[in-house]
């Protein structure tokens, strides 16, 4: 049959339980134990014992077995699954037959008590029983799993019901993000919100989604990143914050990359990006804890080592490795043409962004275990602080786990007068065509003139650690309802 048909049975089966008086969908259960507690707190009971005590538990119906005059159901809510049993004697056979009839994917709330078979499961064994919510449409594939990839991420509550493994990579997701903010908390963090609608949109190299408030007349930008924000709030006294934060790029889709997702963005006053390095060591640490149970996680078939120290390296240095192009000292010109004599085709960029260029086409792919990349060119990091006695060179980070950027790292920049030359840089670069070039933010630079003590910032890209810690393989099993295409009747 095919869901039509089923869905109108069941539908059929409401009608008539309404005519009968029962309402499919009671406005409340009192239960007395979830099926977890109930499984914990009677695991000791003998084969054939009884435990002589009554309990309330409800979920969702996920398997019907009648034998005879008797009928076993399993059910399940978040915490696990039991066995429910009745017989005819038992239970009458008006409502008995009623039970009977109940459907995979029905809500049910029971009352009885709870004893272990002779076959050794534990079971409840049902003294009342109440419809809590009717099913109208079947569940996916007869709990054999939902396959569909698409249908699994347009229809995320199918998936959670079906795949007991992705309920699992949510659940410790979430145990990642709680054990990451609890280290923050106790180490005098304070947690804060920020716009998600700015004037501008500042605070990273992106392409931003447009919207419009009507009673303000104004176009409005939605967020790609809080910093500029947070560094508002040091500026302010408020030495130490972070921001669990939802962000917006109008960029492609990929297996690492979603129009909407989450970052830990940190600052911290009184420290720089090697403070920096020694949080993410820490805060990722507590993070595979949490969502693994260790520092060595499986990924893809293979392990990776969460213990520090982690690999730290120069971003030119790796570049001069992979490529045997000399860059440290080098022109422009005189890159192009070892490259040229390499067999290297590059596009026409700038200096840093061509080596921007070479390091995401030749090493990115390569940094499989954790791998802190350091010191960049100062034309592709406008808000990091200048290296000392390095000419072109920002102190500046970022963290590479599978050929995948993880985190972004300054020491942040202060000085205002620079601030507002590297802003004005970038606004250059947006009339020459460039749309992810940064605006100039007067409202920040007026922030800035009133003085930020040093300060140390980072940016962790949640979804991705999560990836990474869950061992699944796109963004989009690691997001509840990652962004899609429009597609005709979902």
């Amino acid at each position: 049959m095919t869901t039509e048909p089923l869905m109108q049975a069941r539908l059929e089966k409401l009608r008539r339980l309404r005519e009968e008086g029962i309402e499919p969908y009671p406005p409340r259960f009192s239960r007395s134990h979830s099926i977890g507690e109930v499984i914990a707190n009677f695991s000791s009971l003998a084969t054939e014992e009884h435990s002589g005590e009554q309990v309330m538990i409800a979920g969702r119906l996920i398997a019907l077995r009648r034998m005879g005059r008797a009928v076993f159901l399993d059910l399940r809510d978040g915490s696990g699954i039991i066995q429910v049993y009745s017989s005819l004697d038992g239970l009458g056979a008006a409502e008995y037959r009623a039970l009977c009839e109940s459907d995979i994917g029905d809500f049910l709330g029971f009352s009885g008590e709870v004893f272990r078979t002779k076959r050794g499961e534990l079971t409840v064994e049902i003294a009342e029983w109440t419809l809590l919510s009717k099913s109208l449409r079947p569940l996916p594939e007869k709990w054999h799993g939902l396959k569909d990839v698409e249908l699994r991420y347009r229809h995320r509550s199918l998936d959670l019901i079906a795949n007991e493994t992705v309920r699992d990579t949510f659940t410790r997701r979430s145990r990642m993000v709680s054990g990451m903010r609890q280290y923050l908390d106790e180490h005098g963090f304070l947690e804060v919100e920020t716009p998600m609608m700015q004037p501008i949109a500042g605070g990273a190299t992106a392409r931003p989604f447009i919207t419009h408030h009507n009673t303000l007349d104004v176009d409005l930008y939605l967020r790609i990143a809080p910093e500029l924000y947070l560094k508002r709030l040091v500026i302010g006294g408020m030495e130490r914050v972070y921001e669990l934060a939802k962000n917006f790029r109008n960029e492609g889709v990929s297996t690492s990359h979603n129009p909407e997702f989450t970052t830990l963005e940190i600052y911290q006053a009184y420290t720089d990006y090697e403070g920096m390095m020694s949080l993410v060591e820490e805060l990722i640490g507590i993070g595979a804890r949490e969502a693994a149970g260790s520092l060595q996680v499986p990924y893809q078939g293979e392990t990776i080592d969460f213990s520090p120290p982690w690999r730290r390296v120069g971003l030119v240095q790796t570049v001069e490795e992979a490529t045997g192009i000399e860059i440290a000292g080098r022109s422009l010109p005189e890159i192009n043409s070892q490259a040229k004599e390499k067999g290297i085709p590059l596009p026409p960029l700038s200096r840093g962004k061509l080596i921007e260029y070479l390091f995401e086409e030749f090493v990115e792919a390569t940094l499989i275990q954790p791998t802190i990349v350091k010191d960049y060119p100062i034309e592709i990091s406008p808000l990091a602080k200048r290296k000392p006695d390095a000419e072109g060179i920002v102190e500046r980070f970022e963290l590479f786990v599978e050929g995948i950027e993880i985190a972004n790292a300054f020491t942040e920049l202060n000085d205002p007068l620079d601030q507002r030359a590297r802003f004005e840089a970038q606004e250059k670069l947006r009339v020459a065509g460039d749309d992810e070039a940064q605006q100039v933010d007067e409202d920040f630079l007026f922030a800035l003139e009133h003085g930020m003590p040093p300060t140390g910032g980072i940016g962790i890209g949640i979804d991705r650690l999560a990836m990474l810690l869950t061992d699944s393989r796109s963004i989009r099993d690691v997001i509840l309802f990652p962004a899609l295409r429009g597609r005709k009747g979902t």
